[in-house]
């Protein structure tokens, strides 16, 4: 076996490529899109190399054949509570099923991080948000992933395992039928909210883009700043996803809450693309966003995900939370378009979310694994990621 940095157009097309062929076996599984995995470590599109670095290889056999790839990084504001020493990160780590392969990639990395000043690795995650190819999936593997879903074969939960990582967190994402009511309690609290003239609850206009941007700022960082996350994200920031999400967005599905117009809660969802690009095998041409507009044209969706959802603090024990969702669920009942809501991942450290999650009467449809490796355990102790509760979701 032969370890190779990926930096040629050769390299970069296997290590695309090998994804699909480790999921080859399942029929549920959709290629991510190239152009979206390949700016993850394009330097001018990944704000993150600004503040630490990327490498990735890939593994061929004796008959130069791919049999794994992997990445690794770091960067100054990975935070994780509760952790003195620096760690680094893995991701895009796919394998054949051996032994053998999985630790000369997980070694390639190891050493990687060490020459960084790392002193352990979490993974598989992303070098970018969470809202895309985090954790390892244990369990679902009998449902085609959303978009920006981890998908691998089970046996890569051994892999990890008998290397030596260990749990750091779990992550659930919990399936709703749109076509259900909500329990009772969701229209109590409506109600009541309802009759309060200085409580309203509206879905985005396109009209007013730049607006419902600078909500989601507001809403997002007040939700994360008491935790201390170092996680602000900007009204620049928002904007360009807006506009990136434009042509698929569907505004009837994005709500924000007010108080007296200010904005307190924010449920934001997206038609789930990959419903689209599963039939782009990673690709995204000219061809492909025409078939795009004419797929979405005949309304051959009728799924949505759960993008974001955030209360700012002072109000999340009032049950706006509830007073948001029963407003787009009553909408959607209306509308008849939507059949199927799959939420983004909750982790066990936010049981706050969780709790949110099983209130809606949902089931459990996925479960992802965050794992920890700690170089030297003599150096450091293993503990799992502390309690946190927030207020938003992923």
């Amino acid at each position: 076996m032969k370890v190779l940095a990926v930096n040629t157009p050769h390299s970069i097309k296997e290590f695309l490529g090998f994804n699909a062929i480790a999921n080859k076996h399942n029929p549920n599984y959709i290629r991510p899109l190239d152009n979206e995995v390949e700016a993850v470590f394009d330097p001018s599109k990944n704000k993150l190399f600004k503040e630490g670095d990327a490498s990735r290889w890939i593994i061929q056999n004796e008959s130069g054949d791919t049999i794994g790839r992997i990445a690794a990084f770091y960067y100054t504001n990975y935070l994780n509570k509760g952790t003195e020493y620096p760690v680094g990160c893995v991701g895009f780590f796919d394998s054949i099923n051996d032994q053998s392969v999985a630790n000369l990639l997980f070694d390639t990395a190891k050493e990687w991080l060490s020459k960084n000043g790392m002193e352990a690795m979490d993974g598989p995650i992303n070098f970018g948000d969470r809202d895309k190819w985090w954790g390892l999936m244990i369990e679902g593997f009998d449902r085609a992933p959303m978009y920006g879903m981890s998908f691998n074969p089970d046996y890569y939960e051994k892999l990890l395992s008998d290397y030596g990582f260990e749990n750091y967190y779990n992550q659930y994402y919990y399936r709703n039928n749109l076509l259900d009511e909500l329990p009772a309690r969701f229209k109590e609290r409506y109600e009541k909210f309802k009759s309060k003239p200085d409580y309203t609850a509206r879905h985005l206009d396109k009209k007013h883009l730049s607006r419902y941007a600078q909500d989601f700022v507001s809403i997002y960082n007040a939700a994360w700043a008491q935790h201390g996350e170092a996680k602000a994200i900007t009204y620049d920031q928002i904007m360009k996803l807006f506009k990136t999400l434009e042509p698929i967005m569907d505004p009837r599905v994005i709500w924000f809450a007010y108080y007296k117009e200010e904005p307190i809660a924010m449920f934001i969802n997206i038609p789930d693309v990959n419903q689209y690009f599963k039939y782009f095998n990673g690709k995204l041409g000219l061809f492909q966003k025409i078939h795009l507009l004419w797929m979405k044209w005949r309304g051959q969706n009728n799924q949505l995900t759960g993008l974001a959802f955030g209360v700012v603090p002072k109000y999340q024990a009032l049950g706006i939370d509830s007073f948001l969702i029963q407003s787009c669920s009553l909408l959607l009942l209306s509308l008849q378009k939507y059949s199927e809501y799959e939420m983004g991942w909750a982790a066990d450290w936010n049981p706050k979310m969780l709790n949110i999650y099983k209130s809606l009467g949902g089931a459990q449809s996925r479960h992802m694994v965050t794992y920890r490796f700690i170089f030297n355990p003599k150096a450091h102790s293993f503990e799992r990621h502390p309690i946190m509760e927030y207020g938003v979701a992923g």
